[in-house]
């Protein structure tokens, strides 16, 4: 089967998460799907596509640059008050219906997305971020998965100018890919946004790879933060909940839980957004599970005092906030002032 060639083709190079097979087939390890793929034929993604027996892969353009609070990722625990310079590509392995990135993550499968790209190197990423006082680069808005061969050129660069870098992802990962990333990636962010088997492969994936891309980037020790962005009628159950709760805390009580409001986008119009009440609700199921750290996101100063961090054992307030603002930050570098145990966290910049 011939290959469709587009514009975005020519902003690639031969990938390295493959493995080859037999008669020029190749088996893309970038994302949980592993797509086995013909000569000519692309991924589920669309963005990584066998070309006469070669994988290729995006590389060196941005689809957008900015830089944003990191609490916006959301990092909580990470240089709280700094500045991220997020970058993102095109295509995603996902196809969420509330996807609030959908311009550029729907790329060639959605006719009314972006498919609009800049040139740029990783050195130009990183004297932006240096110039705009930024602290950490982030690969974002697109799935970064999908996109590693660049991230890890971008990163490599960073790590040379004393910058941070993170992943902001849905997590639906392999062990090879988690392995290419791993001596890069100092902070990872992944959704994890139910925990139904059903309800992922409705949204293209599978909840066990996720679950397992949870569990071996903890172990890896790259700090983790996870997100659920609760949608009325969908994931927001107290069953649903309780059962997210468990397994963080199961993987550790430290992993900072963020339950973030949804608002109607995309192709999910058909409901309103996330009542404070769901947020809170949500926060007590983490709490009883054992999480030292749940966050109420996207609706700033309505949610009592849940987008604060507290010391896990005498509740000295660390850092307040409201919304993506810092107000206060009374960590002595890691330290507890009142009790002095360590909080974990990377709040200082020790890349």
């Amino acid at each position: 089967m011939p290959l469709i060639p587009h514009t975005l083709d020519s902003l690639t190079r031969p990938g390295d998460l493959v493995q080859e097979l037999d008669k020029g087939n190749l088996l893309c390890t970038a994302c949980g799907h592993l797509c086995k793929l013909r000569p000519g034929q692309r991924g589920v993604c669309k963005v990584r596509f066998n070309s006469a027996g070669t994988l290729r892969v995006p590389f060196r353009y941005s689809a957008g640059l900015q830089n944003d609070p990191i609490e916006k990722k959301p990092f909580f625990h990470a240089l709280p008050g700094s500045r991220a310079l997020s970058f993102g590509m095109l295509g995603c392995d996902f196809r969420c219906a509330y996807c609030q990135n959908w311009l550029t993550s729907q790329s060639l499968k959605d006719e009314a997305s972006t498919v609009r790209a800049t040139p740029i190197t990783a050195g130009e990423i990183c004297r932006l971020a240096l110039q705009q006082g930024s602290k950490v680069v982030v690969s974002t808005y697109n799935e970064p998965l999908i996109t590693s061969e660049w991230a890890v050129e971008v990163f490599q660069e960073a790590k040379t100018k004393g910058l941070g870098t993170a992943y902001v992802s849905n997590g639906h990962g392999t062990p090879q890919v988690l392995e290419y990333l791993r001596p890069w990636v100092d902070l990872f962010k992944i959704d994890l946004k139910s925990f139904s088997e059903k309800e992922y492969r409705r949204l293209g994936g599978s909840l066990s790879a996720v679950l397992e891309t949870i569990q071996t980037v903890h172990a890896m020790g790259i700090w983790l933060e996870l997100v659920t962005l609760l949608v009325p009628d969908y994931n927001d159950s107290d069953s649903e909940l309780a059962e997210v709760a468990e397994f963080i805390a199961g993987v550790s009580p430290t992993i900072p839980w963020h339950v973030t409001a949804f608002h109607p986008d995309y192709k999910m119009r058909d409901r309103g957004r996330t009542p404070v009440d769901t947020l809170l609700r949500a926060s007590q199921h983490g709490k009883k599970a054992g999480l030292q750290f749940v966050y109420a996101g996207n609706l700033p100063g309505q949610v009592e005092n849940t987008e604060n961090t507290y010391c896990p054992r005498c509740q000295q307030l660390l850092v307040e906030r409201r919304g993506f603002q810092v107000l206060s930050i009374q960590l002595k570098g890691d330290l507890c002032p009142s009790c002095n145990i360590s909080v974990p966290g990377r709040w200082i910049n020790s890349f």
